[in-house]
């Protein structure tokens, strides 16, 4: 086993990837907030499939986060975090403080829209610029041939694709499979804010949204259906759901009937959000 590279700074992040692409070889990046789990391996993991090195940034970004939102105690552990990297051999941990990242002085901000518009950002409205912000700059910082992301995080692998897409970012863009727990619940580094009898509740997320991208399938209409599984997700005893909603998979517009799609959901235990989704499979 051996240990990654840690680096803090995007100069030495830089110089090891010139050194790389010296070599000829194909870059990987997996973008995280640490507190690494299963999901997140299995980024790591097709990562190295697609390329000859891997690089994982840990970075908890402030500019996501709204005042009244968990930045403060979002689970941080890096020395951990960096013992997972090394089992499922990454090449190199970019972990850079926020004043790496946003130096003084720092003005700019990406302003976003088309698949933004809606779902989290009804609830979340700066959320997006953030991500595209930090986003963007970890692209330009490491030129990967690739980056892996999560399906879990389903609008903001479609927000990505768009930045990239729109900015013309030379970059391979990943969605990977949502990694679930034996009852199906989706890995997520806030699980760890549940306490057992919030696990079984949160563990019926997922079954309630299935069974609704079934109802859609058989005929169900989309108002019905995620009125449906808001009485559910109620039922089962989330305390509030912020949306429950049917979009097509791409550009998350709405969601029309014949087509594939995607179920969203976002839902409150106690003060702990979980959001999930699952696919609409086109007839």
């Amino acid at each position: 086993m051996t240990k990654p590279l840690v680096v803090d700074t995007v100069a030495a992040l830089r110089a090891q990837v010139q050194e790389w692409r010296r070599q000829g070889l194909r870059i990987a990046l997996v973008p995280t907030m640490g507190a690494l789990h299963d999901g997140h391996i299995s980024l790591v993991d097709i990562a190295r499939e697609r390329a000859d090195r891997c690089v994982v940034s840990i970075f908890v970004n402030p500019t996501q986060f709204a005042p009244s939102e968990d930045l403060d105690k979002y689970p941080r552990q890096l020395a951990l975090d960096l013992e997972r990297l090394a089992q499922a051999g990454a090449d190199l941990a970019f972990t850079p403080t926020a004043g790496e990242m946003y130096p003084a002085g720092f003005a700019m901000k990406i302003t976003v829209d088309g698949p933004s518009s809606g779902l989290e950002t009804d609830f979340r409205p700066t959320f997006f610029q953030g991500v595209a912000t930090v986003v963007a700059k970890l692209l330009l910082q490491t030129t990967p041939d690739v980056a892996v992301f999560g399906e879990k995080d389903y609008q903001q692998l479609c927000v990505v694709r768009r930045l990239c897409r729109d900015l013309d970012l030379p970059v391979d863009i990943i969605g990977a499979p949502t990694v679930r727990d034996a009852h199906g619940l989706a890995m997520s580094s806030r699980n760890a804010y549940l306490g057992a009898t919030e696990l079984d509740i949160a563990r019926q997320l997922n079954t309630i949204l299935r069974d609704a991208a079934r109802a859609l399938v058989a005929g169900a209409d989309a108002p019905s259906a995620t009125a449906t599984a808001c009485e559910a997700l109620t039922r089962a005893g989330f305390a509030k759901i912020d949306y429950v909603e049917a979009r097509e998979s791409g550009t998350l517009g709405p969601w029309q009937r014949g087509r594939g799609g995607r179920l969203l959901a976002a839902a409150w235990l106690g003060s702990t959000r979980l959001i999930d989704n699952v696919e609409i499979p086109a007839p």
